[in-house]
């Protein structure tokens, strides 16, 4: 854990450089994803939730779990909450920026709408965890082991729709295929895993500072944890999802930006039971100030995906703005949820 102990402006230097570091990185996390995803003959979809969802989930994890170390499980649980919320809705950034057509049509995926699907499931538990009895199995909530046992079965079922699906969305003239790049087979392996891997560790330790400073700018202002974490330390860990999302749409691997994002999102549901055992007073569910806002940003989150998975069923080509009517909704439940949230007390 590491211990600035700097002034507050020292603290909001600190936070915007490492969320700069954590931005660029994710530029050259996405290149070098797509690039193994053509190379080993993955796909973008396991590419993108297995290898970027984990490598960009870092640096949340990293503040999660550091913050409940701290003892700011409020922190840590709406790090994680938020962080789904915001990723789930850069793909409404990412659906404006893909002119051809809504994105959830052209990145059609019967592997992406399970996970998202797995995803709500996961979120449900969460949701379960904070309105159950404070009780703890060992030294943690039976609502983290459930989430360990479901994201389990959530990534065996994605990996066997992923290698033997039962049906394939319809291909239309606005459908991106999934298909590798010419030349890909003479990459040269041990480079791509190099550079994924000192990206990753960038964002790693960078994430780690965010959620230092994060706590320290809590403890030295009057803004509310959950804006603090669910807004502020959300946003600058997410930042890869963002980065490699649109990355990965400008390069053209649609399927590639949507399960990095969903993916990412697997693995920020588990910060929640990470952080949970790093807390050691008892469960991070009922701990001192954990309550109806973290309800409510569970309860936004869950929507965000309901509203996504809608969508990737869907399919609509175009929409309001050029974009899909989910991406719409997104973008008007998360803002208006936060706008919520900073009033709550």
């Amino acid at each position: 854990m590491i211990d600035l102990n700097l002034p507050l402006w020292g603290d909001v230097t600190v936070f915007l450089l490492a969320a700069l570091v954590i931005g660029v990185s994710g530029v050259k996390l996405a290149e070098y994803a797509d690039r193994l995803a053509d190379r080993t003959g993955l796909g973008e979809a396991i590419t993108g939730t297995i290898m970027l969802g984990l490598i960009t989930a870092l640096p949340g994890l990293a503040a999660s779990v550091t913050a409940a170390l701290q003892g700011h499980a409020v922190l840590a649980l709406s790090n994680a909450m938020g962080g789904i919320a915001f990723q789930t809705t850069v793909l409404a950034f990412a659906d404006v920026m893909h002119r051809k057509a809504n994105l959830e049509h052209a990145a059609a995926s019967a592997t992406t709408m399970m996970q998202t699907i797995m995803l709500i499931l996961l979120i449900s538990i969460v949701l379960l965890g904070l309105g159950s009895p404070d009780v703890v199995v060992g030294s943690v909530h039976p609502a983290t082991l459930l989430l360990l046992a479901g994201a389990g079965m959530a990534f065996w079922l994605s990996y066997r729709v992923s290698e033997q699906p039962m049906w394939h969305p319809r291909h239309t003239s606005e459908t991106v295929l999934d298909q590798p790049a010419p030349g890909s087979q003479n990459e040269r392996l041990w480079l791509l895993w190099t550079g994924l891997v000192v990206m990753g560790l960038l964002t790693l330790v960078s994430g780690s500072l965010v959620a230092e400073a994060a706590g320290n700018i809590q403890d030295k202002t009057d803004l509310s944890a959950p804006i603090i974490g669910g807004l502020l330390m959300a946003g600058a860990t997410s930042l890869p999802e963002l980065v490699t999302c649109l990355a990965a749409v400008k390069r053209g691997a649609l399927t590639l930006a949507v399960s990095d994002v969903v993916g990412g999102n697997f693995f920020d549901v588990l910060f929640i039971a990470a952080a949970d055992f790093a807390f050691l007073s008892g469960s991070l569910y009922h701990a001192p100030g954990v309550g109806t806002r973290e309800i409510l940003l569970t309860t936004i989150t869950l929507l965000l995906n309901v509203i996504l998975l809608s969508g990737l069923i869907y399919r609509q080509k175009h929409g309001p703005g050029n974009i899909g009517f989910e991406s719409v909704l997104m973008l008007l439940v998360y803002f208006t949820g936060f706008v919520v949230l900073s009033f709550m007390h």
